[in-house]
């Protein structure tokens, strides 16, 4: 059956690509991308495939932005993905909290900002799914990631929350943990410490980033993009699925032995 689907951060990488997905198999998608002149870009491309792409200027942290959409889509959406976020990086010894604050505005508080009023006519209809689209590092850790990680580890218990106090109104909650995929947001993630790293007077060894950074880049971490943009689109109009998707499933083994490792680690 054919879903309105809303989704946020959709001008680019996995999101534009479930985006395009979806309206392939017929639902009715909203797009969402913080900058105007790329939501009508994002159109005339969709257009260009012969596919049907509604798509709003929606900055994730502009509250007119949010308010607007909401009064537009609102009672018409079933599925609200929340995939729009931002990342930074450093080791937790030295970066600058402002960074970390800054991730955890867009990626925590104005993500639930925006998914609220959503959630509450979700609650009053008895129908409907959002979906947080978080990411491995939000059930494992990496190093010298702490902004980006830390905030998707603050996303997940934001989401097992609001699945347990939602359920019993007839609405669906669900994460969408994705893994490193060859994509623009992920090949920057690691270079925006250059901003501020300077080896001459940090703790942090040059090399110990630099390996981090080398796996992140090389092929077994990162996976071509569409094998996740096609799990994207499956569980997002799916009508039953797990709570927690993590993509690629290897990551899963990942996943339980890492949280395993710190209830028997000793200091």
């Amino acid at each position: 059956m054919s879903k309105t689907i809303l989704i946020t951060g959709a001008g680019a990488g996995l999101g534009k690509g479930a985006a395009f997905e979806l309206a392939r198999q017929g639902h009715r998608v909203i797009a969402t991308t913080h900058c105007g002149g790329r939501a009508e870009k994002l159109k005339a491309e969709a257009a260009e495939q012969g596919l049907t792409l509604e798509t709003v200027k929606l900055g994730i942290t502009n509250v007119e932005d949010c308010q607007a959409a909401f009064a537009r889509f609102g009672a018409k959406v079933d599925v609200v993905v929340a995939n729009a976020a931002i990342g930074d990086s450093g080791p937790v010894a030295e970066v600058d909290v402002d960074r970390i604050r800054n991730v955890f505005e867009f990626n925590v508080f104005s993500t639930v900002e925006f998914v609220q009023p959503y959630a509450q006519v979700f609650a009053r209809r008895r129908r409907g799914k959002v979906i947080f689209v978080s990411s491995v590092a939000g059930v494992l850790s990496y190093p010298y990631l702490v902004p980006y990680t830390a905030s998707k580890h603050a996303l997940e218990a934001i989401a097992e929350l609001m699945r347990e106090e939602l359920q019993p109104m007839g609405v669906q909650v669900a994460t969408l943990n994705l893994g490193t995929s060859r994509t623009e947001f992920d090949d920057r993630m690691y270079d925006k410490m250059d901003e501020w790293y300077d080896p001459a007077t940090s703790i942090t060894p040059p090399e110990a980033i630099r390996n981090v950074r080398d796996l992140f880049a090389g092929d077994e971490l990162q996976m071509d993009p569409q094998p996740m943009i096609d799990k994207m689109a499956e569980v997002i109009a799916a009508d039953n699925h797990k709570f927690r998707t993590v993509f690629p499933e290897r990551a899963i083994k990942d996943a339980q032995d890492y949280q395993q490792k710190y209830w028997t680690l000793e200091v």
